[in-house]
This record gives structure tokens, sequence and C-alpha cells, in this order.
């Protein structure tokens, strides 16, 4: 735990759960009807706060139920880790934070996010369109390099998810690894001396695009955090059954945890 005199700053998991979500729907499994809230899982989205600053790790698909019980009222900036949909597709709401803020969006993204954005959005930004009737973001190409957002350091970690070279991101000692399959070797020394990773795992058995439960837990023990959550999960993963098989210092993430970490 940060001492009494440790500057801090906040993660909050907006969401846990795969591109489908935790119930799924049409189905009845044990954990789709489970009891306890945590297994309860929004598509994957964290919300860094950091000296006033606030960074969103991605808009996934639920962003405007996250972003109501989170109560967030302005975004500094959105980190795009890649662009497929359930990562993306609640860019529209952010509509109402420039309304109400008066700000336009900065979005951090390579080229290859930047342009599927531009692609799935077009009218966002196509200039024929009506300001109040789109998010008004500004886009920013990022690449493998460290960048700054309103005097925050952001170190990418690039990351495969299956052939698709993807983003996680490090900041400070957090850093957040979703829909991974393989870290590379010059990643992982990107991933020394952290107190938090968020990392994601899919399922049990082995899938072609994410780490398994047991791949995580093999690459949880090789980044060597100080405590490791597991995201991005589905309905094969309940949360008490699944946690009480863990290491002691890898845990599930769940929907509206808010970690505290040390600068």
């Amino acid at each position: 735990m940060p001492g009494k005199d440790t500057q801090t700053f906040t993660v909050e998991v907006l969401g846990s759960g795969t591109s489908m979500g935790v119930p799924v729907v049409g189905c009845d499994c044990a954990v789709c009807r489970s009891g306890d809230p945590r297994d309860k899982r929004l598509r994957t989205s964290v919300l860094v706060r950091i000296r006033g600053v606030h960074l969103l790790i991605d808009t996934s698909v639920d962003f405007r139920q996250q972003a109501l019980r989170s109560g967030i009222k302005h975004l500094d900036a959105v980190l795009y880790t890649h662009h497929h949909v359930d990562h993306i597709l609640g860019m529209d709401d952010l509509r109402s934070l420039n309304f109400f803020t008066g700000r336009d969006i900065p979005i951090y993204a390579t080229r290859y996010t930047l342009e599927n954005i531009r692609r799935v959005f077009a009218y966002v930004f196509e200039s024929e369109t009506v300001v109040s009737d789109i998010p008004r973001v500004i886009p920013r190409e990022i690449t493998h390099r460290s960048f700054r957002v309103a005097g925050v350091t952001v170190q990418p970690v690039p990351v495969l998810h299956g052939d698709l070279p993807i983003l996680g991101f490090r900041i400070g000692k957090f850093a957040y690894c979703t829909d991974v399959s393989h870290i590379p070797e010059e990643s992982m020394a990107l991933l020394e001396g952290l107190e938090v990773l968020l990392l994601g795992a899919l399922r049990r058995k082995p899938h072609p695009t994410h780490f398994s439960l047991s791949q995580a837990v093999d690459a949880a023990r090789r980044v060597k955090a100080r405590s490791t959550y597991l995201i991005h999960m589905s309905h094969d993963l309940g949360h008490a059954q699944t946690e009480a098989q863990l290491p002691e210092n890898i845990r599930l993430a769940y929907d509206g945890l808010t970690l505290t970490i040390a600068e």
C-alpha cells in the first residue's frame, strides 16, 4: 500500500468483460445466471485519474453506461489500444462531454487504428456534418514512443492480438494490456517495476488471439508486477471460483474496481 505521504493516482475498471459482455445474450450458463455482481461484466475499458488529469483507455460499446455509473464529467484524452468494435463504438457518446465542457477531446492511437476509426465513424470526419451531431475529437497519431498528455507521460507497450499489432499503455507504475496473445521481449522490458498490471485473460481454453487463463498467469509471473488483475473475461470464468484458484498476487478485476497506485 502507498505510504501516507506518497503521491498516488487511481485506475477505475469501467468494464472487465469480453466483446459479448457477461451475461451473454441468449446464454443460460451458471456464470450468466450468477447473482454475484462481479460476474456482471461490461465491455473492457478503464479510467485513469492522475494529478487532475482524466485519461480514458478505449471507448467501449458500453461507455455511456460506464460514464454514468462512474460520474465522468470530463476527459482530457482517450487512448486507443486498437480498432475492434468493442473498444471504439462508444466514441459517439463523447458528444455529451463536448457539450458540457465546451472542449474537443484528443484521441491517441496508431496510424492504422486512426484509419479504422475514421472509416467506422466517417460521419465524424466529414466536413458537411453538423457539429452538434458528432463527437468533437482531435486525432493524434502515436507510435511506440512515449508521449505526454496534459503533463502526464504515457508509454505505449506494443503487444500482439493474434496477428494484429496493438498497444498496451504504461502510466507510472501501472500498465494496461488487454486483448493480448503475445508480449514481445522488448515490451517485457517496458513492464518492469510495475505496482499494478491489468492483463487480458479470455477463458480457460486456448484462443488464437487472446491469452487463456493459464497463459495470462504465466505472463503475469514473468512481468512480476506487485499485483496483477485479469480483465476482458468471458462467461467461462466465474469470479469467485476462478479467483480461488489463482496465486495470491493475481486476481480477477471486476466492473467498478478502483485501484490506488503510488506514482
